[in-house]
């Protein structure tokens, strides 16, 4: 039994990569400096924040990986419905339109799973 745990928690303490680490990385197998990686990293926030933002297209695609997509969701109007949990009616609140981003994973992404 106490293997088991050590294994379980051992997966569990892979932690996802800092943006340091990320960085560091990057520039390693680039032989870019540090500072040209977060240049690069910069300018790629500046260009999908150009392209899905108000004046932009709406949409943006980072080649083989993802699309990144504004969709706009309707307005709602309130109205009654049964709790799943309960089983009392209650009032779902009417809610504005609004806009999301939907991101969709590409083929390239999908692969490498």
């Amino acid at each position: 039994m106490a293997a088991k745990k050590k294994a379980s928690s051992a997966k569990a303490a892979q932690k996802p990569p800092t943006k340091s680490e990320i960085i560091g990385t990057v520039a390693d197998k680039t032989g870019l400096t540090r500072k040209d990686v977060s240049a690069v990293f910069d300018n790629l926030n500046a260009l999908i924040k150009k392209n899905v933002g108000r004046r932009g297209p709406g949409e943006f695609t980072v080649p083989g990986l993802l699309k990144i997509r504004v969709v706009k969701k309707p307005a709602t109007k309130a109205r009654k419905g049964i709790n799943p949990f309960t089983g009392e009616e209650m009032v779902f609140k009417a809610k504005p339109a609004r806009k999301a981003v939907k991101l969709t994973a590409l083929k390239g992404l999908k692969d490498m799973l």
